[in-house]
């Protein structure tokens, strides 16, 4: 049991009920928020609506000119003024159990069905590259509305930290591109999870009264300070000829190229593979990804058991304790056993430019890289660590830009449950800017992976490694903050 727990002035539990949570962030009575008034500031006027609507459905930033043209006849530019505060809408209808679809209808009648985009028909890609290249497009042609639109323009999502990480990576390639500003993002939590939302101050879960509380949270939306968040991008290098069955957030990439300052040892495939992702939260290897990917399973094969999140959190813990998480012994299944089997790790630390070899305890089962505070419905495993701790150790105070990941360790599903419970902290391994994992199988013919709740079953070859980069990227994503 790690000494270095949280503070005692902190020693309480992180996780409140969601009925608090509901009526801490979306039920306290404030200044009423006028429809009307809002609609005015958040809705674009129509020209610009429909042109957006029409680049999309066409694929080609150039289809809603015609409405460009229509409302510039007789006139130099539009005669049109740009809302104060423009929004937009992403929203996964599939979340949010029943109330998803009454959600987006609500949302459109506040600020016109174009503005709200249902993710199911949508992409956000489709709206960065057609939807704001159209905004653009009009700007470059002298609409000063349309360019003030561009520049003023807030997002919301409304979904699941994979939903709301998916919107993030595509509004990540406008800064790529030379399109900047990228719009600042504020969230409405529609997932199980719902860290993303919890560390940026937008609550754990779907209000109860939402129909009232959505006009606060676009409110809030448009008037609330920014803060950063950093990302990080995970190269995963493999033996060719493997089959990987990959998550969305992993998609096939060209051959990459391990960095030349780490040695390795042994002999290299003549041929690899390469998958390539982001994650804002956190990347794990081992028991609770095992975990992750056998619940994931489950509900794909049973999605009836799959009717929101408490439903969910009730499976999860009953298929913990049938992995083998908690009751299973080590020695049964090779997979069992402690990482250090099939693990090497490597950091760069804070400051450092030099490649680490940091020693796995025998104990550990799963290894977590965790970037912001709030993991597994608002737990904080890392701990709120003491100021000698942290000068012991060589660490600093864990934040969400800080350019630096939390590497921690669970021995198994006890010391899980103790460390969600806020009793103790996690097995503490390293912070580090830049980590690699090195896998290698012997007895193992596999290894659980996953990023941002998402799981994959890792293929592993026995004599050849496999290679888990993770490197910061340089942008940092605009966050509105919702405290």
């Amino acid at each position: 049991m790690e000494s270095s727990g949280p503070a005692p002035e902190e020693n309480k539990v992180a996780v409140r009920s969601s009925v608090m949570e509901s009526i801490k962030g979306w039920s306290l009575s404030g200044v009423r928020i006028d429809k009307v008034e809002l609609s005015q500031k958040i809705t674009m006027p129509e020209y610009l609506r429909l042109a957006i609507k029409d680049a999309i459905a066409s694929k080609d930033v150039d289809a809603g000119k015609r409405h460009y043209d229509f409302t510039t006849a007789g006139h130099d530019k539009p005669p049109h003024a740009a809302p104060e505060s423009p929004v937009v809408v992403f929203i996964n209808s599939k979340s949010g159990g029943r109330y998803g679809p009454e959600l987006k209808a609500r949302l459109q009648d506040l600020m016109g069905e174009e503005q709200v985009f249902d993710l199911l028909t949508v992409k956000p890609h489709e709206f960065v590259q057609y939807g704001l290249g159209c905004l653009e497009k009009f700007a470059s042609l002298g609409d000063s509305c349309a360019k003030e639109t561009r520049e003023k323009l807030r997002i919301v999502v409304a979904g699941g930290d994979g939903t709301v990480g998916w919107v993030l990576g595509c509004l990540g390639e406008l800064h790529k591109a030379g399109r900047d500003p990228v719009p600042p993002t504020a969230i409405v939590p529609l997932g199980t999870g719902n860290d993303l939302s919890r560390s940026f101050g937008w609550g754990g879960s779907f209000p109860f009264n939402w129909k009232a509380a959505i006009k606060k949270t676009l409110d809030k939306a448009i008037r609330a300070p920014t803060s950063r968040l950093d990302s990080w991008s995970l190269l995963i290098s493999m033996p060719a000829g493997a089959d990987l069955k990959a998550p969305y957030s992993l998609k096939k990439a060209e051959e990459g190229v391990l960095d030349q300052d780490l040695k390795v040892e042994g002999p290299l495939p003549e041929k690899v593979s390469c998958y390539q992702g982001v994650f804002y939260n956190y990347f794990s290897i081992g028991m609770d990804a095992r975990v992750a990917y056998g619940f994931h399973h489950l509900r794909n094969q049973k999605p009836y058991l799959a009717q929101g999140p408490i439903s969910n959190k009730i499976i999860y813990s009953g298929y913990s304790c049938k992995q083998g998480w908690f009751f299973t012994p080590c020695i049964a299944d090779p997979g069992l056993r402690g990482l250090n089997n099939i693990l090497r790790l490597h950091v760069k630390r804070l400051d450092n430019t030099e490649w680490e070899p940091i020693t796995i305890p025998s104990s550990v089962r799963s290894i977590v890289a965790l970037n912001l505070h709030s993991y597994a419905s608002g737990r904080n495993p890392w701990g709120n660590l003491k100021q000698d701790y942290l000068q012991k150790k060589g660490f600093v105070e864990a934040k969400a830009d800080d350019g630096v990941l939390e590497v921690f360790g669970f021995k198994h599903g006890w010391h899980a449950s103790f460390v969600m419970a806020d009793l103790i902290s996690a097995k503490h391994i390293a912070q580090a800017t830049a980590i690699r994992f090195e896998l290698r199988g012997g007895t193992w013919k596999e290894a659980y992976m996953q990023m941002d709740g998402e799981p994959w079953k890792q293929p592993m070859n026995n004599e050849l490694s496999t290679f888990v980069d993770i490197t910061r990227v340089p942008f940092q994503s605009v966050m509105i903050n919702g405290d």
